[in-house]
Order: C-alpha cells, then structure tokens, then sequence
C-alpha cells in the first residue's frame, strides 16, 4: 500500500492578506485586492492594474533579515510563507530527520533591474545595434553578481533549506501558471513512495514589473480594464477581458500520515489525488477541445479512487480570459458529465489575481481551508452569463455546504495542466 500524505501547516503571503486566516476572511467576504500599480511607473503601459502584496515586512519572519538584501520580493515572499507553514506545523519540534525534510518548489525566477538594464543597453547601442561586447564589458563593471544570482528559480528552495536545515530532496519545477500546483503534487509523490517523511512544497513569484507586464501585454492576455480595477477579473463573465497580474506566495507542509499522527499534529486535509498532463498543442493556447485539462482531471479522480459526483467543490484556473474560461468549463463537463453542473466551481482570481508560479499553492490552500469550514468562495465580478460558460460560478457571495472533496485546477502557458484533489481526513 502505498502510503499516505496530508497536510499540517500552511502559510500564505498574498494580495489580500499575508496570513492565511487574513486571506481567507477577505475570500470569503468577496473583497478585490486589485489596485494601481505602484512598483514602478505604469502611465504609459496598456495595463495600470495589478494586485500587490501590502504591508509585507521580512523581519516580522527572520532575524537578520539584511542577509536576503540582494533576493527580490519572490525569495522574500517565499520564506514569510514558509516560516508561517512550518511553524503552524510543529514539525520541527518532532525530532525530525533532516534527511527525511525536503523542498519542493513551483517558484518563478526574479526580476531584473530594469532601469539598470536598459541603460546598459541604451549605452551600448551604435549604429542602431547593441555593441555586445561594450554592453558586456559595462555588464561586468555595473550588474551586482549577488542579485544576478538570486534572480534563479532555484534559489527559493535553496533559502528555504537553509533556514529549515532540510537535508533531503531540493527541487523547483517552472511549468508557468502551473508551477506550484505541480510542486506539491511531486512532493506528495516523494513522500508517497518513501523518499522523504515531510515535504515543504508551495511556490512563490511576481512577475510585477516592466518586464512581466509587457511580455503579457504583447500576449495579449492582461486586462486593461484600468479605470475599474477591484472589477477588472471577472472570470467566466460574458464581459471578461483578460486576467490581472497578482505576487505572493503559498506554502504547505506535507506530511506522512502515520508520523502525522504519531505526534498528534493537526491535519488540515489529506491529498488523495493527483493528474499532470501536457497540451501537446500551442505554447500560448490551450487545446480547443481541453483534452490536456479532460485528460488531467480523469487522472486526478482516478488516482484518488473517486466517482465524479463525490466532487464537492472545484477550484477552477478561472484566468478571466475569454478562451481559458471557456475551455476549462469545456474540460469540466467533459471530464465530469452531468455532475458538473451539480458541482460549484469559483474562482478566487476574481479577488487576488493571477499568482502565475505561485497561484497553484495558494489555491490548494483555499481547498483546504474550504474543506476546514465548509464554506466555498465566491467567483465575485460575475454580472452577464456567457453561454459558452454554464456552470455553477458562485457569483459574487461566499456559500455555505458541506465540502469532503476540493478539486483544483492549474494550467500553465506551454500546455502544462494539473489537478489536484483534497479531501478531508477522516483517520
């Protein structure tokens, strides 16, 4: 028998809260954390909008915090999220080997000094070109090695090894919007066949910057909905125009069951199931006819020995743009059948935005917390029915009902999707 893996600490740093009761409150009072941009000057791009992480302070997690001067805000992100996960854990406290302690991370890579960059660049253009060997030579004399280095993708999970002195497996996936949803699924694998006792898995990211809102402003994919922005993400509305750049950051601390409950730790939930498929289509566009999602979905539910009507409550991608919505509600009803439209899918993006690498952790932690105290969030934003978009979104307000099972969904640019399903420990 394979073995079993659940959760026992959770920690959360996001754009409507950076505790994880905080967050919640706000999800389930169906408040936008949605605002101007204020990271940098964003008056002449086509989106204004994002949703930013407030009031964040790395001393309140660290001693010594200047240690981590030259990490950006993805690595600051991601130890407050895990030093709240692992506390809330206890699991330190559990004469815990630290070769069975490992790190599995979806976290995104850092972010350049743009202003910095571009006048290395503007500095080095001759004759309409960029002299590569002038800008390498300033690259050298000007560019921090320290901060080049922390842009990594593997350097969050290397911080957080040292901090949690976690000897065993270190490992970051970047699958896009996927990420960290993948991360704990892998996680649970490690754990599942005997690889390591506990896992620290989640994913961290922001991608508010120059660089990341014009990459996705050529895409095409941002809402420039800017004279409204707690309006802006409306996913499965009709009138939706895009999705809206979000940062944080999610953490959970996976456990195997029996030392779980030989050390008589709170569990959260149990993850029962686990589906990771690829498109095999279009960088930038899901499949037509969501076969990846379909085929992700099946996989999870059958890993889990679930019947589709045992599903409770499906959190969905729910991007707010007009071809992810309606695939994904495509692949619902094809992987589900008539139960879907039995079974309340939202999306909490319609409150935080979209989390990119992160947002897959973030949203595992909302099944769980949905689980916990049987209340699902709301898809807020929901104002005109799309046709093509025919579930049950639950518009706008919070809503009570009994949930054993959560599904969540992550798809990601590159055809990556995942399904993860939750469901609550019942020993």
């Amino acid at each position: 028998m394979r073995r079993r893996v659940v959760v026992t600490g959770m920690g959360t740093i996001t754009p409507v809260g950076n505790t994880v009761e905080a967050m919640w409150s706000v999800l389930r009072e169906g408040r936008s954390g949605i605002g101007q941009i204020t990271h940098f000057d964003a008056t002449n791009f086509p989106t204004r909008i994002a949703a930013e992480v407030k009031d964040f302070d790395l001393a309140r997690y660290v001693d010594r915090p200047e240690r981590f001067a030259y990490a950006g805000r993805n690595i600051h992100f991601a130890i407050g999220a895990a030093v709240d996960a692992v506390r809330d854990s206890g699991v330190l406290d559990s004469n815990l080997d630290p070769a069975q302690f490992g790190v599995y991370l979806g976290a995104g890579e850092g972010q350049q000094d743009f202003v910095l960059f571009m006048k290395l660049i503007s500095e080095a253009r001759r004759d309409g070109e960029v002299d590569l060997e002038k800008f390498t030579e300033a690259g050298l004399k000007e560019l921090n090695p320290q901060s080049e280095l922390e842009q990594e993708p593997n350097m969050p999970a290397g911080h957080l090894a040292s901090l949690f002195n976690a000897q065993g497996p270190n490992l970051n996936c970047l699958t896009a919007c996927a990420a960290s949803s993948q991360a704990i699924g892998e996680a649970t694998e490690i754990i599942r066949r005997g690889d390591a006792d506990v896992m620290l898995s989640g994913g961290a990211h922001s991608m508010i910057h120059p660089f990341g809102v014009t990459g996705f402003n050529l895409l095409t994919a941002l809402s420039t909905n800017n004279n409204n922005p707690t309006q802006a993400s409306c996913p499965f509305d009709k009138n939706r125009d895009g999705f809206v750049l979000g940062e944080g950051a999610g953490m959970v601390v996976l456990e195997e069951l029996e030392r779980a409950k030989a050390r008589g730790a709170r569990i959260y939930g149990e993850i029962v199931g686990y589906g990771s498929t690829a498109d095999a289509f279009r960088i930038t566009d899901t499949h037509p006819e969501g076969r990846g999602a379909v085929a992700c979905i099946r996989m999870a539910l059958k890993d889990a020995g679930l019947n589709t009507h045992e599903v409770n409550y499906i959190n969905a991608h729910g991007t707010s743009t007009v071809v992810n919505d309606k695939v994904e509600t495509m692949a619902i009803k094809q992987a589900l059948g008539d139960d879907a439209y039995r079974t309340p899918v939202s999306s909490v993006k319609s409150m935080m935005g979209h989390l990119i690498a992160a947002a897959g952790s973030v949203e595992a932690i909302v099944c769980l917390l949905t689980i916990r105290d049987n209340v699902i969030p709301p898809t807020i934003n929901y104002q005109t029915p799309d046709p093509e978009c025919d579930l049950d979104y639950v518009p706008n307000a919070a809503r009570e009902a009994p949930v054993q099972v959560a599904l969540s969904n992550s798809f990601g640019f590159g055809g990556q999707n995942i399904s993860l399903a939750f469901g609550a420990y019942r020993g």
